[in-house]
C-alpha cells in the first residue's frame, strides 16, 4: 500500500501547510488548522459486484430522467417518520447527533428491532452482549436484526455482502476506520473516508444507511463540517438528561421539511413518542397561580400548547437580572421595552425570570402574547384564568400581529378543553365555525385591559 499524503489546512480561510502549527499564516486565526489527505492510494474499500460504469456515469439529458416518485421505507415510530418527511429514502444516508446518554443508540436499536426488515446494526462502541441487554429491556423482537461489533469497514463490507441488508446502522461513525487511511479512529481524514465510503455504499445499492455521530462541547457534531454536507439528512436529538422528554429536530433534510419536530419520553423500556405533546407540557393541576400563560404554537405543521412561567420581583442588586430558559432572551428585553414604552409598566427595576415548561425550546413569534401576559400576571400577582390561551406576534410599536395557520391553533386549543383564545385582529370569516371564544385585539392595552381590568 503506498504511503497517504497529507496536509494540514485552514478551517477559516482553506490555506494549506506543510504541518500543523498553533496559527494560520495567512489568516492569522488560531487553533483551525485540520490534518486533510490529499493523496490517497487507488484501492476503493467498497466496489459493488456489478459494477458498469460507462453505463452508470454517462450523461443524461434533463428530459429523459424518470421522475417517478421514491417509495420510502415506512418506521412504526411515526415521530421519526414525521421528521424524516414520510420515512426513510431508499439510498438516503443519515446523520444522528446529540450528547452522551441522551438515547441516540436506544432509539437506533428501537428502529432496527420493530422494523420488519432485515437490518444490520454495527456497533463499534458496545459489545454484541451489551446491545442484547439493552434488546431485552426495550422487549421488541425482531429476528431478522444482525447486530455486529466492528469498527474496520472493509469487514463491515464483506459481512454487508454477506448478510445484504435493507437498512444500515452504524453506531457511531467516530469509531469506525479505514485501512487505506493511515490515521487513528475519530480524525478528520478518518471520518470523512469511511463516510464517502458508506454513502457510496448507500447510493450504489439504494440501501438506507443511519449514522451516529458524537458532539463535541460546543454543541456541533464532531469531525470536518464538509461530513455534514456529504449526507443528506442530519438529524438532532436532543433533551435535557433531567427530563424525561427528548426532541428530534432536522437541521438538514434533502426528502423533506426541516421544520417537524418529534416529541419522546423516555422510560424504563425505552423511548415513547408522545403523540399529544399538549396534554404532558401543561400543568394538571386545579391550583391557580400567577405567573402561568398557555401559548398556541407551531412546530412545522403540528400545533403544541406550550405553558409560559414568568417571575417578576424587585432587584436585589443594582442591575436586575432577566433570565430565560427555551425563549430568546434578546426577544425577552424587546418585550419588556415595548411595555415600558407603550403600555406604561415600570420594569426597570425589576428581576424577570421566564422559563417554558418541559425542557422544550420555541422561536415561534406567537409566544410573544403569552410572555407577556405571564409576566404581567406575576407583576400584578393576580392568576390568569385556566380556559384561556395566546397566540399572537407584538411588534415594536404594542400592536398585535397575527400569526400564521391560526386555524390550526384555534383547533388545537379547541380540542384540549380551552374556552378562550386572544389573539391579533383578523377577518374572522376565514376560520370555519368553532365553539371557542376568539377575542381579537389590537393593541396591548387592549390585552391588559381585557385581562386585569
Amino acid at each position: 500500500m503506498s504511503k497517504v499524503k497529507k496536509a494540514f489546512f485552514c478551517q477559516k480561510c482553506g490555506a494549506q501547510h506543510p504541518q500543523w502549527q498553533g496559527q494560520c499564516n495567512s489568516c492569522k486565526e488560531w487553533n483551525t488548522l485540520v490534518e486533510e489527505v490529499i493523496e490517497k492510494p487507488t484501492e476503493k474499500g467498497w466496489t459493488p459486484p456489478e459494477e458498469n460504469t460507462p453505463t452508470r456515469n454517462r450523461p443524461i439529458p434533463i428530459a429523459e430522467i424518470a421522475t417517478d416518485k421514491e417509495s420510502r421505507l415506512r418506521c412504526p415510530d411515526e415521530e421519526l417518520d414525521r421528521v424524516l418527511g414520510g420515512g426513510l429514502v431508499p439510498g438516503a444516508v443519515t446523520l444522528l447527533g446529540g450528547e452522551p446518554g441522551i438515547g441516540k443508540s436506544t432509539l437506533l436499536l428501537q428502529i432496527s428491532l420493530q422494523l420488519k426488515k432485515k437490518v444490520l446494526y454495527v456497533s463499534g462502541e458496545e459489545s454484541q452482549r451489551q446491545i442484547k441487554l439493552r434488546a431485552d429491556r426495550i422487549q421488541a423482537k425482531n429476528d431478522h436484526c444482525y447486530v455486529l461489533s466492528e469498527t474496520q469497514t472493509q469487514k463491515i463490507f464483506h459481512q454487508i455482502g454477506e448478510i445484504v441488508p435493507d437498512v444500515v446502522i452504524i453506531d457511531s461513525i467516530q469509531t469506525l476506520q479505514t485501512n487505506y487511511i493511515e490515521s487513528s479512529p475519530g480524525s478528520v481524514s478518518q471520518i470523512k473516508e469511511c463516510t464517502a465510503e458508506l454513502i457510496q455504499f448507500a447510493k450504489r445499492t439504494h440501501t438506507p444507511v443511519i449514522l451516529v455521530g458524537h458532539i463535541t462541547k460546543d454543541g456541533n457534531i464532531a469531525g470536518p463540517k464538509v461530513m455534514e454536507h456529504m449526507v443528506d439528512t442530519v438529524l438532532h436529538f436532543e433533551g435535557d438528561r433531567n427530563h424525561i422528554y427528548r426532541i428530534l429536530r432536522a437541521q438538514k433534510n434533502r426528502f423533506g421539511s426541516t421544520a417537524e419536530i418529534g416529541i419522546y419520553e423516555m422510560q424504563s423500556t425505552g423511548l415513547r413518542g408522545v403523540n399529544n405533546p399538549s396534554e404532558l407540557l401543561l400543568t394538571q393541576s386545579d391550583a391557580q397561580m400567577s405567573g402561568h400563560a398557555i401559548a398556541s404554537t407551531m412546530e412545522g405543521v403540528r400545533p403544541l400548547m406550550l405553558e409560559v412561567q414568568a417571575l417578576v420581583s424587585s432587584a436585589v442588586y443594582g442591575t436586575p437580572q432577566r433570565s430565560t430558559t427555551g425563549f430568546n432572551a434578546k426577544r425577552l428585553n424587546m418585550l419588556l421595552a415595548v411595555l415600558e414604552k407603550r403600555a406604561g409598566f415600570q420594569l426597570g427595576a425589576k428581576d424577570v425570570f421566564l422559563n417554558i415548561t418541559g425542557g422544550i425550546s420555541s422561536e415561534d413569534p406567537a409566544l410573544d402574547l403569552a410572555v407577556v401576559a405571564a409576566i404581567l400576571s406575576s407583576h400584578y400577582d393576580i392568576a390568569l384564568a385556566k380556559n384561556t390561551c395566546f397566540a399572537a406576534e407584538i411588534g415594536l410599536s404594542g400592536e398585535l400581529r397575527p400569526v400564521p395557520k391560526l386555524d390550526q391553533r384555534i383547533s388545537e386549543a379547541e380540542k384540549l378543553g380551552f374556552e378562550r383564545i386572544i389573539t391579533a385582529s383578523f377577518k374572522q370569516n376565514t376560520l370555519p365555525k368553532t365553539g371557542i371564544q376568539i377575542v381579537m385585539c389590537q393593541k396591548i392595552e387592549e390585552v391588559v385591559q381585557h385581562l386585569f381590568g
